[in-house]
Order: structure tokens, then C-alpha cells, then sequence
């Protein structure tokens, strides 16, 4: 998302490459390119401009020690406005009450559907007793698609498709939760494509007669300066807790993600990517401070992994790899771990660094279906015991995969070299949790 505005800023910082001391001269020029920066990703103008005034004024006259250069003092100061800027601390949701509502808002096409989904799945996981009410009566696949996802995730679905009367349905949804022990109940609302005088009537109506614990307005991150707007206009009229931001592993330049603060002053709870259930995570200024200058976030892929880490498994796997019995069976219960963790580009792009060197490479989830394809096509028998793959058998793994016979042997001389790997860090006492992913189709 930030890739752009990453390779600005730095650029910014590079014009103060060489100089002893930051002055009022060399900061002025690096500000008119930060600003210049923020406004081609689509911040608010006047927020842009408040920033770096802020960031002026905490840089000017100060010292640069021996070992830190004047770049990397700016960049720290950046990076701590920037984190003061989008809220300065991670903001908890409210989920207290009998049972807890939680009043999803936002227009049409935003992602709120799909977000309920999400957090639903995310409380569920936490074992939470959550159950989702599908409250738009307007769009006719609403409420399949809510139950789609309700299946999907395991989690409970009240709707009564022939009402047309949302706070009636909410309501109802409310006292079904009571009587089947729900702890908390996540409304889904409708939306429109421009904000419209009856579809402020009736969120302000459900949020009137509902009284949640929680209300967050879902905005799309790609509709930029608009989404920014949308959100003042409904915060005046509706008074929200929280803002999420959706879609933002697409083509988006990261405005809405700097400016919403500021200008609507409502904290951003969560952020959402991709259509997978487990894309969601917490909103940390602090982290998204550090993506946009491009110094990674690795704390997150660290948490992410956690959250996919199957200790059981970890265990088992470590056990064979230790007597050098991991196969492709293996192998190919790591990639499905991988996966589930998230975008793959959107992860690489957590590890410092790595943003700028992706920053035109295409990498996404389809990177590992050579691979799957190719250990799928072998038996089972090929596949706990690789050295018995001969020319005949790797010619009809390739026309079973789709793949060449060269990218099988791609794979299996890197899986070969892997083990090797494997048993030497052995015999040095290093055995491990994690494995490195292969890719035989990038060389």
C-alpha cells in the first residue's frame, strides 16, 4: 500500500545525506518533499502541511551525534509524529455487556460484510460467544453472502429475510442471543453508494434503539481523501468509536490511513486485507509508522505466525527432522501454514527492507501452486521417499502438475538441498521450528 509513498520519503531523507547538522536551509528542502510526498499519496492537504510544520519544529537546532546522521535523526522524528498522528497507541474494542452489540456502518461496497466476518472469526477463535445479525434489507445477497460466512467460520447467523425492517430484525437478533447465551452480537447494516438522508435515519434509528457497546464505521482505503470525508460526514450524524480500514492490499496510496485521525479525531480499531478470514489485524501506529518509512514490521509477522503456529505439529516435525525423515508431506503442511497467514507479498513487505526491493515484483498467493501442484501429482510413496523419483516418474509428475519437467527438477534438487541443510544444522545441535519456503519457479 505504501510503496510509493516509502520511496518518496526516502528520497526526501537522502537530500540531507552528507550534511553534519540539520539547518533551517537542508530541512526546508527535505519538508517541501515530504509534504510534496504525502499529498501524491492522497493526505489531506492541511494535515500534510500540520505535520511537517510539526516535524520542523521538533528537528530544527538539534544536535546530530557522531553516529547518527542527520537523515536518520529526521527519519526518527518522522516516525514519531507519523505514530502521534495516526492515534499513538492501539486502541481496544469494547465488548462488555449483555450481550455486547457491536453496530457495524459504512457504504456500499466498503467491506462491511465481509469485516463482520472477520471479526466474528476473530472473537470466535478467541472462544468468545459471538453470533452475527444480518440487518441489510436493501441488498438482496447480503444477507446469503453473511451466512455463507457465518458457515464458513462456525459462527451463527440470525436473519429474517422477509422483514424489511432493520431495527426490528436487530432487536430481535438481541433477544435471540440472550436466550441462547451469545455473548456478543455483531450487527450488519446496510449501505448505499453516497450518503444519503434515509440511510443516516436509519443507522442513527438502530444505534438509538440497540445502545452498542461498540459502533465502527468501515471505510474503503482506496477511495482515498472520499473516505476521509465519508467518515467525518457520518461521525457527525452518527458519533462512532472507531474507524476500519478495508481493501488495503490494493492499488491504494495510504492517504485515508494518515489523515482519518486527524480529521475525523475517532481512532482506527482495525485494518482489513484480502477476502481470507484471518485478514484482519489490530490498527498499531507505531507498526504503520514503520511500514511507511519502510523499516518493516516484525512484529506482526512474528504475531501472525503465532496465531497459525500448531505446537503439536511443530513438535512432530521437529522430531523427524531431527532423525532426517521430513518429506514432501511435510513440506507441504508448511506451505498450507504459510498461506493461511495472509498475502504473501503484504508479509515479505513486514520484513524490513524488503517493501523497496517489491516495490515491482508481483508476488501473491499463487506464487505456491506450481509447487502444491507438483507434490500433489506424486504418490504417496514419492513423496516420503524422494530418491526413488527416476526420469520416468518426474516426466509424469510434470504432465500431472501442468508444470515443466525442469521445474520438478527444480524442486526436488532444492527439497534435496533443503534436507541437507537440515542435517547439518543436526549434527551442530541446531534443529528448528520454522523452514524456509522454497520457490524453483523464480530462478
Amino acid at each position: 500500500m505504501f510503496d510509493n509513498l516509502s520511496f518518496k520519503l526516502e528520497k526526501a531523507f537522502q537530500t540531507l545525506k552528507g550534511q553534519g547538522r540539520i539547518t533551517e536551509v537542508n530541512v526546508a528542502t527535505t519538508m517541501k518533499e515530504i509534504r510534496r510526498a504525502l499529498i501524491d499519496a492522497d493526505v489531506n492537504y492541511k494535515v500534510a502541511k500540520e505535520l511537517t510544520d510539526d516535524i520542523k519544529e521538533q528537528a530544527l537546532g538539534k544536535d546530530v551525534l557522531t553516529a547518527v546522521s542527520p537523515g536518520q535523526l529526521l527519519t526518527k522524528i518522522t516516525n514519531d509524529e507519523l505514530t502521534t498522528l495516526m492515534g499513538g497507541r492501539i486502541e481496544e474494542i469494547n465488548v462488555q455487556g449483555n450481550p455486547a452489540v457491536v453496530l457495524i456502518a459504512g457504504l456500499q461496497g466498503s467491506g462491511k460484510t465481509t469485516f463482520s466476518g472477520k471479526l466474528a472469526n476473530q472473537l470466535h477463535k478467541q472462544s468468545r460467544a459471538v453470533m452475527l445479525a444480518a440487518c441489510d434489507i436493501y441488498r438482496p445477497a447480503a444477507i446469503d453472502q453473511l451466512k455463507v460466512l457465518g458457515e464458513q467460520i462456525g459462527v451463527e447467523v440470525y436473519a429474517e429475510p422477509g422483514n424489511k425492517n432493520a431495527v426490528e430484525i436487530a432487536s430481535n437478533a438481541i433477544k435471540h442471543a440472550k436466550t441462547n447465551n451469545k455473548k456478543i452480537v455483531i450487527v450488519d447494516t446496510a449501505g448505499r453508494l453516497a450518503v444519503d438522508e434515509e440511510m443516516m435515519d436509519e443507522i442513527s434509528r438502530l444505534k438509538k434503539a440497540l445502545d452498542p457497546s461498540e459502533t465502527l464505521f468501515v471505510v474503503d482505503s482506496m477511495t482515498g481523501q472520499d473516505a476521509v470525508n465519508t467518515a467525518k460526514a457520518f461521525n457527525d450524524r452518527l458519533d462512532f468509536d472507531g474507524v476500519v480500514l478495508t481493501k488495503l492490499d490494493g492499488d491504494t496510496r495510504g492517504g485515508a490511513a494518515i489523515s482519518i485521525r486527524r480529521v475525523v479525531d475517532k481512532p482506527i480499531k482495525f485494518i482489513s486485507h484480502g477476502e481470507k478470514m484471518e485478514a484482519i489485524d489490530r490498527f498499531h501506529p507505531d507498526r504503520m509508522a514503520n511500514r511507511i518509512l519502510g523499516m518493516g514490521d516484525v512484529v506482526s509477522l512474528v504475531e501472525k505466525a503465532q496465531q497459525n503456529f500448531d505446537e503439536e505439529e511443530a513438535r512432530r516435525l521437529n522430531k523427524k527432522i531431527r532423525k532426517n525423515q521430513f518429506d514432501f508431506n511435510d513440506f507441504l503442511s508448511q506451505l498450507e501454514q504459510i498461506k493461511k497467514m495472509g498475502n504473501i507479498k503484504d508479509l515479505m513487505g513486514m520484513i524490513p527492507g524488503m517493501g523497496k526491493a517489491l516495490k515491482d515484483i508481483d508476488v501473491d498467493d499463487d506464487s505456491f501452486k506450481p509447487i502444491e501442484a507438483i507434490i500433489r501429482s506424486m504418490t504417496n510413496e514419492e513423496r516420503e521417499k524422494p530418491e526413488i523419483l527416476n526420469g520416468s516418474r518426474r516426466k509424469r509428475i510434470a504432465v500431472g502438475s501442468g508444470t515443466s519437467v525442469q521445474q520438478v527438477n527444480n524442486l526436488i534438487k532444492q527439497f534435496g538441498d533443503m534436507k541437507k541443510f537440515m542435517k547439518t544444522m543436526n549434527k551442530m545441535g541446531g534443529g528448528k521450528r520454522g523452514l524456509a519456503a522454497l520457490n524453483p519457479f523464480g530462478r
